[in-house]
């Protein structure tokens, strides 16, 4: 299968929100509301960058970039990040979170943050942290890649993650 990773373009919205559907129907931490981030973001004008890895002309994964705050420091923040899962385990969720991070870097902000499995994300570079908070709260699934400095202080995504 050859796919390959480019900017979303005008009109990708609504299959954005169905492979983020789809990709988030089946996990049990899912509830059911990360097909309305990456509209919610834009809407916003808080959608930094959005990423999709498309096979031939189907998108087949997502990634989005928004602002966030850890302490005082300006972050950005990766999610959510979706693959359709007949495509899930082919590295193209892997590529989507990287090619982000390596945008993120060029920002000139303190390094990108996101919640999710450890487990993935991990080898990627992210790093889980206890001075890494969330309301006040250390969470293992809170994770970051710095560019500048630590991960300490409380992580403020943008509000639409907060409903």
């Amino acid at each position: 299968m050859k796919w390959k990773i480019r900017q979303e373009q005008e009109g990708d919205e609504a299959v954005i929100a169905d492979v983020t559907r789809i990709a988030f129907e089946p996990k049990a931490f899912s509830d059911g509301t990360e097909e309305t981030l990456p509209a919610k973001l834009r809407e916003a004008g808080a959608l930094i960058l959005s990423l999709v890895a498309v096979n031939g002309k189907t998108v087949i994964g997502h990634v989005a970039l928004s602002p966030a705050k850890v302490g005082d420091a300006k972050w950005l923040a990766v999610g959510p990040v979706s693959v359709l899962p007949d495509h899930q385990g082919k590295g193209i969720g892997s590529a989507l979170v990287n090619h982000a991070v390596a945008v993120a870097q060029a920002y000139g902000r303190g390094g990108v943050v996101l919640e999710g499995d450890p487990a993935f994300y991990g080898r990627l570079g992210f790093v889980q942290s206890d001075a890494l908070t969330h309301q006040g709260k250390p969470s293992r699934h809170l994770q970051a890649i710095t560019f500048d400095g630590d991960a300490e202080g409380d992580v403020e995504f943008h509000p639409v993650f907060s409903g």
